[in-house]
């Protein structure tokens, strides 16, 4: 393998190792947040979310 090779399996192996961060960070939030009470809930997330800036 040439240095061209290693630079390319290295810099892979960071991306993917990142990606799979990312996704199993995203999924665990998302199964954390349906645990939330509605009253409980951020203004992102509550069932007007559709109606930004407005309490």
């Amino acid at each position: 393998m040439t240095h061209l090779g290693f630079l390319i399996a290295g810099w892979g192996v960071v991306f993917v190792a990142c990606g799979l961060y990312a996704v199993s960070v995203i999924r665990r939030a998302r199964r954390v947040a349906a645990r939330v009470p509605l009253e409980r809930a951020r203004w992102m997330t509550g069932k007007d979310s559709d109606v930004i800036g407005e309490s």
